[in-house]
């Protein structure tokens, strides 16, 4: 079994093996044409729960051959232009090869001693992204798992910083549209149930300045403690993002950590259009951005960064076979002195390579090209008179229902969008997306790949329209 290990022995079996499957993934990411099988679930898990795990095949070749059956073929391809789901973006070249070199490498980015110029390599793309944000010379930041995990850090950070024993007193402002993971942090740091505080969004979902004064004022005459402002530049239903100068303003006001969750647009940091829409961001306490949304990174690949460095002290331990106190004086540089997790792959590398290789405005090309795709893709549906659209787009998000000009009652339209929107998975054709606006269920385009058209735009928007029509005449057969 030693032949497996990885180690100067090995080389020659380690290219041939990853050739091989290399050769495979291209041959199949050549031949799709569709970004899914319409596979079901029913259909997926007898393939996988057949097999025996305890009676390996020990040939490479025989293994990717049962991966073709059981993951290869029937997984969801997002660089399918008619992929138009989830924020799930295409990925670069260059990332993928950082990916191929990190897993190989397999440095471990807690300590200098694990890592060495993997150390220094994700401290120098942490200062690239500050000096893009504007934080100021003392910023700083870590890598992390996604956004999920940088917001959980920040507002522990924000948590520390609000100085106070009594976590029955803190309190977190965000929209009504802002990631769930506000929520879930807020729990997780041990804060009530009443903790986050929901104030109302504006016609384009952004967050209402004039309602956060009013919360904050309230929280401020009940005596209660504004431990943060969660502030979001790309919501993960409509792409909104919020009035960011005048929340920096109100925090300012009243003594409020301000974090901006820019999971999402944190692509107009590349921007070579439209980066004035995330003005106001560079007046953040902190900042979540997540490369693998809209930088075109593999998954994971994001950040939390701060302003002040020595924020970051709230989330350190020392360990005395790790990160001993001694090696602070000593100017030995230890990631995991920043970082919730302890081992962390080198994801700083993917980033890296695709900089070094296309640089910061191919990136932000890209990333330009799919917002002014989303343009026309508003201007299709604003002309249609089959679909109702929520909102004209800051980013690259469509939210849109199926209106059949036939039927009123709103429960009936509501099962129309979802059976179209289940329909359309199962064929395979498209991915599309979900959500709620009120009470009412829409439909959602989350474009991410510069290789979609308008014209692959209208074919959907056919297609949903001829499921939802299908399902609307059934209806009327079993009614009759």
């Amino acid at each position: 079994m030693r032949s497996h290990l990885l180690n100067d022995t090995t080389a020659e079996q380690y290219r041939r093996s990853v050739t091989e499957g290399v050769e495979r993934v291209a041959a199949k990411i050549a031949a799709t044409d569709r970004p899914f099988t319409g596979v079901s679930v029913d259909a997926l898990a007898p393939r996988i729960d057949g097999i025996d795990l305890d009676k390996p095949l020990y040939d490479t070749t025989a293994v990717l051959d049962e991966l073709e059956e059981v993951y290869l073929r029937d997984a969801v391809y997002f660089h399918h232009p008619r992929y138009l789901a989830h924020l799930n973006c295409p990925v670069v070249i260059p990332a993928v090869l950082g990916e191929a070199v990190l897993s190989a490498v397999n440095s471990s980015l807690d300590t200098w001693d694990q890592s060495a110029g993997g150390t220094l390599i994700e401290r120098k793309l942490i200062d690239w992204t500050t000096a893009r944000i504007g934080l100021g010379p003392a910023a700083d930041g870590v890598f992390t798992s996604g956004g999920t995990q940088s917001n959980l850090q920040a507002l522990l950070l924000a948590r520390e910083e609000a100085k106070t024993e009594n976590l029955a007193e803190l309190r977190i402002f965000a929209s009504e549209v802002s990631h769930f993971s506000v929520k879930k942090s807020a729990k997780l740091l041990g804060l009530g149930p009443d903790a986050v505080v929901s104030v109302p969004v504006d016609s384009d979902k952004r967050m209402q300045t004039v309602a956060l004064a009013r919360e904050l004022e309230r929280c401020e005459e009940a005596g209660l403690t504004p431990m943060a402002v969660v502030a979001t530049a790309g919501t993960t239903d409509f792409g909104s993002i919020d009035p960011l100068p005048g929340i920096a303003e109100l925090c300012d006001r009243f003594g409020a950590w301000m974090h901006v969750d820019a999971a999402y647009g944190c692509g107009l940091l590349a921007s070579v259009k439209y980066r004035d829409r995330i003005d106001g961001i560079e007046r953040a306490d902190s900042v979540t951005v997540d490369y693998h949304k809209s930088f075109f990174q593999p998954v994971s690949s994001s950040a939390v960064l701060v302003r002040d460095a020595a924020t970051l002290r709230h989330a350190t331990y020392h360990a005395e076979y790790l990160n001993p106190r001694r090696m602070v004086q000593e100017r030995i540089p230890n990631q995991v002195d920043k970082s919730l997790q302890t081992t962390r792959r080198f994801d700083a590398l993917k980033l890296w390579m695709t900089l070094r290789v296309m640089g910061a405005d191919g990136i932000g090309q890209l990333f330009d090209e799919v917002c002014d795709l989303t343009v026309e893709g508003w201007r299709l549906l604003a002309a249609d008179p089959r679909f109702d659209v929520v909102v004209q787009p800051s980013l690259s998000t469509l939210v849109f229902r199926y209106i059949p000009a036939a039927v009123t009652d709103p429960a009936e339209i509501d099962r129309a969008n979802l059976y179209a929107r289940k329909a359309l998975f199962a064929s395979g054709d498209a991915v599309v997306a979900g959500t709620k606006v009120g009470a009412r269920h829409y439909l959602k385009f989350t474009l991410l790949n510069p290789e979609t058209t308008t014209d692959d735009i209208a074919a959907v928007l056919d297609l949903i329209a001829g499921h939802a029509e299908q399902y609307l005449g059934d209806s009327l057969d079993r009614a009759s």
